[in-house]
């Protein structure tokens, strides 16, 4: 199934009521919504191969960031996750949804290392967000550029899926033998989140490691870690890259010139936000807002 908005597609694939794979692909220049109905027997891997996306949940109050290059993994047994997507301009995104049934009956033999398939927490909800592997960023691409016949398209996608998962989840490459078990304690989840609102909050004077730590009241190795397993990086990247973003998007309004702009992500000469703007999208601000 394709649906069309503007210069936005979704491309959906039902494959035996097992996976669903959704292709989404934003390549206007204004943010677009996308919204679709899951119910709670299906686990959801997101992908944002190129771009920045936001999953919204509980009507729109709580959103988590997909950065470009990381994936999420939502898991709620208790409850509806619907896809309630904002897409940014010029992004691609990549959905995976699995049965819990067919996820058991793939991974069964590996439930001592996915926390989430054992028995004392197969009824709690779990987050995951990291980093896109290379070799899984290898297989996305292959799925979303395949030209295969339509008659065995199926075949080919539960074969990359399987492929998808395998590399996705491989042993070799989790730290410790297990996958992310500080998200398992759903306070520490909570703190964590607010550690990330805060420094958004306050970005352009955003506080310490320190002082962040005794607000949200964990210690710095505990937000450290933490904030790594749920956002996939360090504090003060994860807020190099949200400024950047949102210095992006204010410049892209045309209500405010470089210099505002700067100011208001936290950088009091033009120079220093320039070069932060240029390391992250390499060009300069002036150009990027004369290629618009």
């Amino acid at each position: 199934m394709i649906r069309n908005i503007a210069e936005s597609t979704l491309k959906e694939f039902n494959l035996d009521n097992e996976f669903h794979l959704l292709h989404f692909q934003n390549d206007s220049n204004i943010e677009t919504r996308f919204e679709r109905e899951i119910d709670s027997s299906f686990i959801q891997l997101h992908f944002c191969i190129k771009g920045f996306a936001k999953f919204l949940f509980n009507h729109g109050n709580y959103g988590f960031d997909v950065l470009d290059k990381y994936s999420i993994l939502l898991y709620n047994p208790q409850q509806k996750l619907p896809i309630n997507l904002e897409l940014k301009p010029k992004t691609t995104l990549v959905s995976l949804l699995i049965s819990i049934k067919k996820f058991h009956a793939l991974f069964s033999k590996e439930a001592n290392y996915i926390p989430f398939l054992s028995n004392e927490n197969i009824n709690r909800k779990y987050y995951d967000n990291s980093e896109i592997k290379a070799t899984v960023l290898v297989v996305l691409q292959q799925i979303i550029n395949s030209n295969i016949n339509s008659s065995i398209k199926d075949l080919y996608l539960k074969g990359k899926i399987y492929e998808l998962l395998s590399l996705y989840f491989q042993k070799g490459e989790v730290s410790d033998g297990e996958f992310c078990p500080f998200l398992v304690d759903e306070q520490n989840v909570l703190k964590i989140r607010k550690a990330k609102d805060i420094i958004i909050a306050r970005m352009s004077e955003p506080p310490s490691l320190q002082e962040l730590a005794t607000e949200i009241g964990l210690n710095i190795k505990k937000l450290k870690e933490g904030f790594k397993q749920i956002y996939g990086d360090t504090v003060y990247s994860f807020l190099f890259d949200y400024k950047m973003e949102h210095a992006r998007r204010l410049l892209e309004t045309n209500q405010y010139n470089v210099n505002e702009v700067g100011l208001k992500v936290g950088y009091s000469t033009a120079s220093h936000f320039i070069a932060a703007f240029k390391k992250k999208f390499g060009t300069t601000p002036k150009k990027y807002v004369m290629s618009l």
